[in-house]
């Protein structure tokens, strides 16, 4: 169908005055250039006249097209130049004409892939609910599915669409909201799938019960426990009748959050409302009670369960016995599994060999005669200790593991090799080695084969151990037992000799690797050629380029950037250079670790134009480079004496709508003084002001420290002074910063003057105060002098909770982590019990000293003791690892939080914003700014230049302004 465009309409007649249906047509020739009230009335009439020819063509294209539809084979008849989106939409409204609703379903599907337009968005709508009210539920679901994926149309437009037909046709089958719900579901839009059920239930209507359920369940799943209580709440006040399912979800949720006494009142509530609880139900709450250390109460439900009849599985008392098991209580966990197995339930995981009939060696004719000639008593005896066995090594209680070895011995139990495997992996867990081997000998005496994943736990164990001749040995037994290693194996080893800087035999570990049918990847490459290079052997490393090439592999940034920080290191910026720009021509991006070894390299050879180049090509890349690289780079700068260089490079920067943050601001403030250049920070800090950019304790101590360095302790002074009138009390750090410039002045009467003075500025000299005065002595090296001011604090009865609490911070922050964890242990001698403040600043403290791992143990530790991880502790937590990278941690730690019911709060959202922006997920960081906005949160300025940072990486640089304004505004 022709599109009444000027040509088409110039087309449709061949001289003035011909008629065209109703239309007669005047060529333009006729008008003159400049309107008068006639033209006007004219080009009206003539708008007027085409709107109605395209009507009737439409109408007649339509008729004629039902008629088509008729036909069986009505797709080889039409005609597909008559297609429109508006004819398509009058054919379907009026089906009454073709009277098989199917087959309009069909021409509808089979038109959209025909002209590849825009559909008018009433089929969608017309269609799902007549569908519907055909029972032609799949063909609905094919509609709706459809409707869902354009993109434009958000789930209020989607709803309002299907309900305005819902309302327009009688009999409607309420069905069609159901669809449209688990239609958001299935691709995991639970927020719109929640929008549809809100507006269904706002006007009036509820949606199916098992369509209720299974949002409730996959709310659940997701942890939107925000959105789950909210659609809970509209079925409570809607009265629909809970069954099974819902009260499952029910008790999901509060078992999630840890309410354990809501779930067992939800549990034991269900029979005065009709719905009997089933086992699934009740194992669902055992769990929880479980993880909660409310062991008691979860065997007391167990009892309920038998006394109401219900069938026990072998998940109950699993859970159960390890939960005994992980707390030392052995003896009723032993109890609990002669219970389930006399009830002849058998878990798979105690002794898969058995119980698949998979066995090894001299062992699977021991299991035959076990079959033929072991008593039921002595097989059961054997399972009950396996699975105390499998608890303790759960609960990490290795101890209480080798005494019930030893007992099974003792007994007879006739070990497996499953048994060992088990107690080698749970030793390899807790780093010792040479018990794991120990077992491997017993194994190999008894003819047992261990699997392949705990000699790769061993193997592994040896490396840690840097024991790589005992590692190696190990995967030759391995061979000659006929069991193969595989790549995790030797990528093992590769690790650990390339850690090592092992060259020689990182690089015969390679080739073994591949001499035994491990074909390698680019992770064995890259440490094997980072490990020559690191060790300078650059030509060496070079020929596993094209090895890699040959193998099928491409060299990522990490192979290319080992080389950059290899000749960097080694002072041949010209290869590092050529490296660089050969990844840059191959569309490789170098990562900000690789630049800034290339700009430190160009720095300390003197190559400050080279320096600015790689910079300049940095930015130049649409990657803005990170805090560190900036730091490298001003730092640079400022060492040779290049200020102004450097604030061109800021000024560059907040062009491209990267403005300076504290951090900038902190590098240049902090050179500036190590050059004794005090007064030109101070103009840096004046700036800081005018940008909006708060300024940090960090940045008042740098200045400080500077101002002490330069001999201008009273000046020093003033400014410690004017903090207080800016409106920021002193805290412990500032205070100590400015008693470690007098300390370093060999000033120590003025440091405790600073202490006799606090008093008259209203600031009581209690703990805190101390703690002030002992952290300066910290940072002035005098550790001894700071524990006897804290003798001193004890004896006048000042040394309270808080008062340790901000020593151990002060500890924490200059990196005396273990004097830290002393003053934990001098707490508890001292009966002061460390609460969740002190283990928040002890994960704060390792977080900050780069000590994650240890900082992950310190929060279990918490969970272990029933202490609230409160908002603070996971926030603490989320923040060391976002400053690492880690951003994958940050996102886990975050749905653990929402799965305990912890509300986010401003700090919670300004970390996943960073943590996005590192990411580069635009979509979710864009996603999550809106919603801070409207809830009327602060983002900080750190946050802000990330997201800026994005922005412009998405060459949006509109929105990073308006970016930039907002950020003023707040």
């Amino acid at each position: 169908m022709q599109r009444l465009s000027k040509r088409n309409l110039l087309a449709l007649a061949h001289q003035n005055g011909t008629k065209m249906g109703t239309y007669t047509y005047t060529s333009p020739s006729k008008f003159n250039l400049f309107s008068t009230q006639d033209d006007t009335q004219n080009t009206t009439s003539i708008a007027r006249e085409i709107s109605s020819f395209l009507k009737q063509q439409t109408q007649v294209s339509a008729q004629e097209i039902s008629r088509i539809l008729k036909h069986s084979n009505w797709a080889s008849m039409l005609d597909t130049s008559k297609l429109s989106p508006q004819v398509i939409w009058t054919v379907l409204h009026q089906y009454n004409q073709v009277n098989d609703l199917k087959r309009l379903n069909d021409f509808f599907h089979w038109s959209r892939n025909i002209i590849r337009e825009p559909q008018v968005l009433d089929c969608f709508g017309f269609l799902a609910v007549n569908l519907c009210n055909a029972s032609l539920f799949g063909p609905a679901y094919g509609v709706l599915n459809q409707m869902i994926k354009i993109e434009t149309l958000s789930a209020y437009v989607v709803f309002e669409c299907v309900y305005k037909w819902f309302v327009s046709c009688r009999g409607c089958d309420v069905i069609v909201f159901d669809i449209l719900i688990d239609s958001y579901k299935k691709i995991g839009r639970m927020g719109d799938a929640c929008v549809v059920f809100m507006e269904v239930r706002r006007r009036g209507e509820l949606p199916s019960l098992r369509c209720c359920n299974d949002l409730l369940n996959n709310l659940l799943k997701k942890n939107k426990m925000r959105l789950f209580w909210k659609v809970y709440n509209e079925m409570l006040e809607g009265n629909v009748g809970f069954d099974v399912y819902t009260y499952t979800s029910l008790v999901g949720a509060f078992c999630k959050v840890g309410d354990f006494r809501g779930a067992r009142e939800v549990l034991l509530g269900m029979g005065e409302k009709g719905c009997d609880p089933n086992t699934f139900i009740y194992n669902t709450v055992i769990e929880g009670m479980c993880q909660l250390g409310a062991t008691n109460e979860a065997v007391e439900l167990k009892m309920v369960m038998h006394e109401k009849g219900l069938v026990l599985d072998d998940f109950t008392y699993v859970k159960l016995i390890n939960q005994l098991c992980a707390e030392n209580r052995l003896d009723e966990a032993k109890l609990m599994a002669e219970e389930m197995l006399e009830m002849g339930l058998i878990p798979d995981s105690i002794c898969p060999s058995i119980a698949d009939g998979s066995t090894h060696s001299a062992y699977s004719g021991e299991v035959r005669r076990d079959n033929d000639e072991i008593r039921l008593h002595d097989t059961n005896k054997h399972y009950a200790y396996m699975m105390l066995l499998i608890g303790v090594c759960k609960a990490g209680n290795l101890t209480k593991a080798t005494e019930i070895h030893k007992e099974m011995i003792s007994i007879g139990c006739n070990l497996n090799p499953e048994t060992y495997c088990l107690l080698i992996k749970a030793y390899c867990k807790e780093h010792n080695v040479a018990r794991a081997l120990e077992l491997l000998d017993h194994m190999a005496q008894r003819n047992f084969l261990p699997s392949l994943a705990s000699y790769n736990a061993v193997i592994n164990e040896l490396c840690l151990h840097k024991n790589y001749h005992g590692a190696h040995t190990l995967v030759g037994k391995m061979i000659s037992s006929g069991l193969k290693p595989d790549a995790v194996t030797y990528k093992t080893l590769i690790a650990g000799y390339a850690a090592e800087g092992r060259t020689v035999d990182s690089r015969k570990a390679l080739e073994e690797m591949m001499r035994n049918g491990c074909l390698p990847d680019n992770f064995s490459y890259n440490h094997v050629i980072n490990c020559f290079c690191k060790a300078g052997k650059m030509e060496e490393a070079s020929p596993y380029v094209f090895e890699m090439v040959e193998k099928g592999l491409t060299p990522n940034a990490v192979t290319f950037g080992a080389f950059i920080c290899g000749y960097g290191k080694a002072g041949n910026m010209s290869e590092a250079d050529r490296f660089f720009h050969y990844m840059l021509d191959h569309g490789i991006l170098p990562n900000n670790a690789t630049c800034t070894v290339l700009i430190t390299g160009h720095f300390k050879a003197g190559n400050l134009m080279e320096a600015f180049s790689t910079f300049k090509t940095i930015i130049g890349l649409k990657v803005l480079p990170d805090t560190q690289t900036c730091t490298t780079f001003i730092n640079g700068l400022l060492t040779n004496g290049k200020l102004k260089e450097a604030m061109g490079i800021l000024n560059e920067l907040k062009g491209m709508g990267f403005p300076p943050d504290v951090f900038t601001y902190s590098s240049i403030m902090t050179g500036l003084c190590r050059q004794g250049q005090v007064d030109k920070a101070f103009k840096f800090l004046d700036e800081m002001y005018s940008e909006g950019v708060e300024p940090n304790h960090f940045i008042y101590n740098s200045l400080i420290d500077g101002l002490c360095k330069s001999g201008e302790v009273s000046r020093a002074r003033k400014l410690f002074d004017s903090i207080s009138k800016k409106g920021i009390a002193p805290e412990s750090v500032t205070y100590s910063t400015m008693i470690d410039g007098y300390c370093k002045s060999h000033n120590m009467t003025k440091a405790f003057s600073l202490f006799d003075e606090m008093p008259s500025k209203g600031i009581q000299p209690h703990s805190f105060v101390y703690n002030a005065l002992i952290g300066g002595c910290c940072r002035n090296d005098e550790f001894d002098k700071a524990m006897d001011l804290l003798h001193k604090m004890k004896q006048k009865g000042l040394a309270t909770n808080f008062s340790f609490n901000i020593l151990i911070d002060a500890f924490s922050k200059i990196g005396k982590l273990d004097e830290a964890i002393k003053l934990v242990q001098e707490m508890l001698s001292m009966q002061i019990t460390p609460d969740h403040v002190t283990y928040t600043t002890l994960i704060n403290g390792h977080c900050k000293a780069g000590k994650i791992e240890v900082a992950n143990q310190l929060f279990l530790q918490m969970g272990k003791k029933n202490m609230q991880q409160d908002i603070v502790a996971y926030t603490s937590l989320m923040h060391g690892y976002n400053k690492l990278g880690n951003t994958s941690e940050v996102f886990s730690l975050y749905k653990k939080m929402e799965g305990c019911g912890i509300e986010p709060d401003e700090v919670t959202y300004n970390i996943l914003l960073d943590a996005y922006c590192k990411e580069e997920n635009f979509v979710e960081a864009s996603k999550l700014h809106k919603k801070m906005l409207r809830y009327g949160m602060r983002i900080n300025s750190n946050v802000y230049a990330s997201l800026v940072q994005t922005f412009c990486r998405m060459d949006n640089l509109s929105d990073a302004l308006l970016l930039l304004d907002e950020m003023k505004g707040h």
